[in-house]
């Protein structure tokens, strides 16, 4: 195995998935997993917020992108692919200063 490798990461997911059962009991039912990684994300903003360690904040970094993987094995497309279509999307994009900050984003004048 490759641990830098995406479809050794996608696998490994997809592994989890199959030895829990997920497809059949639930665990790819796309709200409960939206419910998830909105979990997961407030976890994140905790670790932050309260100036946990930097291993706490990778673990729960991890923990998404584990369920970011599995989101899109269960709603059957290529995460790869969408990032890259995703970021060559963005590359094309101007940057503004918003209250100070850099965004990125579409804007919407």
């Amino acid at each position: 195995m490759n641990t830098d490798s995406y479809q050794d990461m996608l696998t490994t997911v997809q592994a989890f998935h199959a030895k829990h059962r997920f497809r059949e009991t639930g665990g790819e039912e796309l709200a409960y997993r939206v419910a998830l990684m909105a979990e997961e994300l407030g976890e994140i903003s905790a670790c932050v917020a309260k100036g946990k360690s930097k291993a706490a904040l990778a673990e729960e970094c991890a923990d998404l992108y584990i369920l970011l993987i599995g989101t899109a094995i269960a709603a059957d497309f290529g995460l790869r692919r969408a990032f890259w279509d995703k970021m060559k999307l963005v590359e094309s994009r101007e940057a503004r200063l918003i209250n100070g900050r850099i965004r990125v984003s579409e804007f919407k004048d």
